[in-house]
């Protein structure tokens, strides 16, 4: 129900942080961000891992071609996007650092849920989005928009974070198999319900930012994503791959794991520059929902 309703749930949990009192919200923001963010994200990684098919190391070894090429794809194609995009519509300082992270983060796991929504190839899905958690992102970019240390600081950052756990996690589930049930029914909880916590607390940090916020922000962020989906069917389409697979793809690429950039946003860089990441999470999840339903819709009537 709360990955059903994700997407209601950021806008609500995030009107909530925006009007609360201030005296209320900005120490308790302060105070997560500084320490708890960090675990926050590391159950939620530690949650995905857990959650990944038994056979999902076979699956990725059995069709290593193009589950290596799709990830070669996002990982070439989304952090120029993200830096082309921030270029075009003028960004600057951490506007533009935040949208450089947008492209440069692992692709998320609402893709793999979408996925099985547009009747896309979920074994596939899964297959890139576990490899790309396991690469942990590319950061080398970074380095044009926030200078010299920053990719060091960034992989080591997403090392424990991202990877560690998603390794820890996968090993904890075939170890402790018998609670493989109940932690399918955990995990997906844990992991949203973590989101909308990190959505909602950059919000309640930034909402100064917010009310002068430059609408070009948008129109960036909106072309990233509409972008990263046109890479990921054309790539689709070069390495001719099925009609099922390829949404998998289009899916996986077009959508960026935005909860973790703006843990990075937050805790390596500043609270303004978080707010892209953060955007970018209303904006595939709502681009993606309408993509997703429009194939299923197509499919069941290419079935009647």
């Amino acid at each position: 129900m709360v990955q059903r309703f994700l997407l209601p749930l950021l806008v609500l949990t995030s009107l909530l942080a925006y009007f609360w009192p201030a005296d209320w919200i900005d120490p308790f923001s302060k105070e997560i961000s500084s320490y708890y963010l960090d675990w926050l994200i590391i159950i939620t990684m530690f949650s995905i891992g857990w959650m990944l098919p038994r056979n999902e190391l076979e699956q990725v070894a059995r069709r290593w071609k193009t589950v290596l090429g799709g990830v070669l794809v996002q990982y070439a194609t989304m952090p120029l996007l993200a830096l082309g995009c921030g270029l075009l519509f003028q960004l600057k300082g951490d506007y533009l650092l935040g949208m450089v992270l947008v492209g440069c983060v692992p692709g998320a796991m609402a893709s793999n849920v979408l996925t099985i929504n547009a009747r896309g190839n979920a074994s596939y899905s899964v297959s890139l989005t576990t490899v790309a958690a396991l690469l942990g992102g590319r950061m080398d970019l970074l380095e044009q928009a926030a200078g010299d240390g920053v990719y060091a600081r960034s992989s080591v950052k997403l090392c424990y974070t991202v990877v560690a756990p998603v390794i820890t996690g996968f090993l904890a589930g075939r170890i402790f198999s018998n609670w493989e049930q109940r932690a399918r029914q955990l995990c997906p909880l844990v992991a949203n319900l973590a989101i909308l916590a990190i959505i909602a607390v950059v919000v309640g940090r930034t909402r100064t930012q917010l009310e002068d916020l430059p609408l070009q922000i948008l129109a960036a962020l909106l072309l990233l994503n509409l972008a990263g989906y046109t890479a990921g069917h054309l790539a689709a389409r070069t390495m001719k791959l099925p009609d099922s697979m390829g949404r998998a793809l289009t899916l996986e690429i077009g959508m960026q794991n935005a909860g973790v950039g703006t843990l990075l946003a937050l805790t390596l860089f500043t609270d303004t520059s978080a707010i892209p990441p953060a955007f970018y999470t209303f904006g595939c999840m709502f681009t993606g929902t309408v993509l997703a339903g429009y194939w299923r819709k197509r499919e069941q009537k290419d079935e009647q």
